[in-house]
């Protein structure tokens, strides 16, 4: 049974809400990613068996199977596959996930898993009324997070909540205190400056290049969500913004992003073969709930 390698990881950087990716569509990010990982591994395109990409929105620019789109875009054959998985906030990794277990059962050598996601570019979403003429407004959503047309039935026994909401659940079950987080967020904040600093993450990123009107294309290479200068002091006079007297907050929350991201996989043999060295083997993987 051939073993899943990881041969190559490229990303875009990360846009904040609004940011300097708020004019550029998912599935143009996600093509940038599929070329970068063709072009600086010398791919025959037509090799790749399947393009697998995680989106957890798919209520706008990103529906119809943005992966698809995406190969599409990136100038690959048509005969070359694209499909796109959503396990929410894990979509992602489900995505290398189901890579990892077609090329461990034979289904194919070669593969491209990511993910993506334009949550600037999300979409207002309402609901097609029930009634012929109908009166009053029409029910409405922001698709950019949260929950949206959920069966009564199921808001019953499950109240819908959003991740913030879930993880002041999680806080209080296992007694994480408000301050165990700030400090956790101003770690990864730290780590993240140092990185970048270091140049960590220079081989990874693929800058997006965003023709203007007039002058030069704006280069976007920096990751936009950091916050280098954030202290401790600044962290705790957030107030929380899900819960009244929460824990959860703005600075020890995860942000809402715009970016994408992907993977090179192949089998052991055909990276022989290739004389590509892998950077990681994909050992197993697991879901629960």
């Amino acid at each position: 049974m051939p073993d899943p390698v990881i041969i190559d990881a490229v990303r875009t950087p990360v846009g904040r809400y609004g940011g300097a990716l708020k004019d550029v569509r998912p599935d143009d990010l996600a093509a940038l990613i599929i070329r970068e990982l063709v072009r600086r591994n010398d791919l025959d395109p037509a090799s790749i068996e399947d393009v697998i990409f995680g989106c957890s929105n798919q209520a706008g620019e990103d529906n119809r199977n943005v992966a698809r789109m995406a190969v599409l875009l990136a100038g690959l054959p048509v005969a070359v596959a694209g499909q796109t998985v959503n396990r929410l906030c894990g979509s992602g990794l489900q995505a290398v996930a189901t890579a990892a277990q077609a090329i461990r059962v034979g289904e194919g050598e070669i593969f491209i898993a990511g993910g993506v996601e334009s949550m600037t570019r999300a979409p207002y979403v309402t609901a097609k009324p029930t009634e012929p003429f109908p009166r009053g407004k029409p029910e409405t959503y922001d698709s950019t997070i949260g929950w949206r047309f959920v069966n009564p039935k199921m808001a019953e026994t499950y109240p819908p909540c959003s991740m913030g909401e879930t993880a002041e659940i999680v806080a209080e079950r296992f007694g994480i205190t408000r301050e165990e987080q700030d400090a956790f967020a101003l770690e990864s904040q730290r780590r993240a400056a140092q990185a970048a600093a270091a140049g960590r993450f220079k081989d990874e990123i693929v800058p997006v290049v965003i023709p203007r009107r007039r002058g030069d294309p704006l280069i976007v290479d920096t990751d936009e969500h950091p916050r280098p200068d954030t202290t401790l002091e600044r962290l705790a006079q957030l107030p929380p913004a899900f819960k009244s007297g929460g824990t959860v907050t703005a600075g020890n929350s995860s942000g809402i992003n715009d970016g994408a991201a992907g993977l090179l996989l192949m089998s052991t043999e055909t990276a022989a073969a290739r004389g590509n060295a892998p950077r990681a083997r994909v050992v197993a993987s697991a879901v629960a709930g």
